[in-house]
């Protein structure tokens, strides 16, 4: 009887740790990483690594100068070894190791057994990128990061610089304009596309750049943002008168570098450009970010006059796309599906937007849309975006990289907010002034009247 009662008494605070730890996995994985996984995984990893590489092919039979000075000491049979391997760094989402390949090795080894090391070492997921040749990092992820997205604390950016998003290896995912100057973004309804979109915004609100807006939905989904507009234009005939004027802008910028590029033999190397970005700063034009929300309302034509108008906007289009980098104008095109059935020039343009990301969509074919000329096996990654999952996209490029992110939660109130707060750094373009958007005035709150009470007389 003794024996069961003290059974009892310390199997209930163990039972209780357990559910503890349960509840921590389920509901916090952040907490429940920094306090039981990451020692559990260091441990498991530091006593199997040697093992493990063995099981997965990673390692390489050893030197002849070594296979002899074990023979001479020992008599234990010369086995493979394995990578050496360097510190291990531990992160708040999982683990970080060095490892340097052995002579024969490359990183699409480890990165083919990168499954079977995830198993072994009982994490999430391992991501293998290059350091330098012979070099590569194994990032061990510890938990699922996108199931509730946390932004690093510290994210260092520069200008046209956005860390917008937060990729599957818990790395920022950053919106880099200079990089990749264009952008398709596509998406269903609910998907998450203008969740992505207002990250973008908030985030350029604060940098010195000019931000140009076409949303054909009347203005609903940027109007919140009109403190920090340049321009907007709610309607397809506002864009076509809109657009020409962008055109214009860019050629009177190729205008002003063309002119600083008076070469001539005694001119330093450092004063010859071909884009705004070699000007001096007090020539340097303000760059431009135009936004394209639901671009599939610019190719819809109902008449022939409409049809007339839509092959000038679109080929307006293609020319800020062909052309605009050089002369700092980005596109940031958006929709819910983008192929060659809107008609004349959608093929044309989608070829000059270099960065793809694709929200969930309705069918296979809208991914193929977004992802199947640069990377084919990405398509079925975004096909199998769940819709309880909204924000979670597949990030791509002209490379032929790609991953999944996923966009933090940012309320309408505090992107409009942060908007209005950097109103004053709208810049000066005389030839958008006439498309400036009407900034509603926030209402003065006065304070409720103060009744003070009546003094009780006799």
């Amino acid at each position: 009887m003794s024996d069961l009662t003290t059974l009892l008494e310390v199997g209930g605070p163990v039972a209780a740790l357990g559910g503890g730890a349960a509840y921590a996995r389920a509901k916090h994985p952040a907490a429940y990483w920094s306090t039981v996984g990451l020692p559990v995984s260091t441990v498991r990893l530091l006593s199997s690594y040697g093992s493990v590489m063995e099981a997965c092919g990673l390692t390489v039979a050893p030197s002849r100068l070594r296979a002899l000075a074990v023979k001479a000491t020992t008599k234990r049979e010369v086995r493979p070894v394995p990578p050496r391997r360097g510190i291990i760094r531990p992160t708040t989402t999982g683990l970080r190791i060095r490892l340097r390949l052995a002579p024969g090795q490359e990183p699409a080894d480890f990165a083919a057994s990168a499954e079977r090391l995830r198993h072994a070492w009982g994490v999430h997921a391992v991501y293998v990128t290059t350091v330098k040749p012979g070099v590569v990092d194994l990032r061990l992820v510890g938990y699922d990061v996108l199931r509730r997205v946390r932004m690093p604390r510290k994210t260092t950016h520069g200008p046209l610089e956005v860390p917008v998003a937060l990729r599957e290896d818990a790395t920022p995912f950053v919106r880099d304009y200079r990089t990749i100057p264009h952008q398709l973004t596509l998406g269903a309804t609910l998907s998450g596309k203008s969740m992505y979109l207002r990250h973008l915004i908030a985030g350029l609100s604060p940098q010195s750049v000019a931000m140009v807006g076409i949303d054909c939905k009347r203005g609903v989904e940027l109007a919140p943002f009109t403190p920090r507009l340049s321009a907007l234009a709610t309607d397809p005939e506002q864009a076509a008168e809109l657009l020409p004027v962008l055109v214009n802008e860019m050629e009177d910028r190729y205008d002003l570098i063309k002119a600083r590029q008076g070469i001539t033999p005694g001119t330093p190397d450092e004063e010859i450009t071909s884009d705004i970005w070699g000007l001096p700063d007090d020539e340097r034009p303000v760059p431009v970010v135009l936004f394209v929300d639901e671009v599939a309302e610019l190719f819809l034509v109902a008449t022939k006059k409409d049809e007339e108008r839509r092959d000038e906007m679109v080929t307006q289009l293609i020319r800020l796309a062909q052309l605009g980098r050089a002369a700092g104008i980005y596109l940031e095109v958006c929709g819910q599906r983008f192929g060659a059935e809107l008609g004349k020039g959608a093929t044309m343009l989608r070829a000059q937007l270099t960065g793809r990301v694709c929200h969930r969509v309705n069918d296979e074919a809208s991914a193929k849309m977004a992802l199947g000329d640069i990377a084919p096996e990405a398509v079925q990654a975004a096909c199998s975006i769940a819709p309880e999952r909204p924000g979670l996209a597949v990030a791509g490029d002209t490379s032929g990289g790609w991953s999944r992110i996923r966009t933090p939660y940012l309320s309408l109130g505090d992107a409009a907010e942060t908007c209005r707060e950097s109103a004053h750094l709208v810049p000066d373009l005389p030839a958008l002034k006439p498309f400036r958007p009407d900034v509603p005035v926030r209402p003065v709150e006065t304070a409720a009247p103060v009744f003070l009470p009546r003094p009780v007389t006799d």
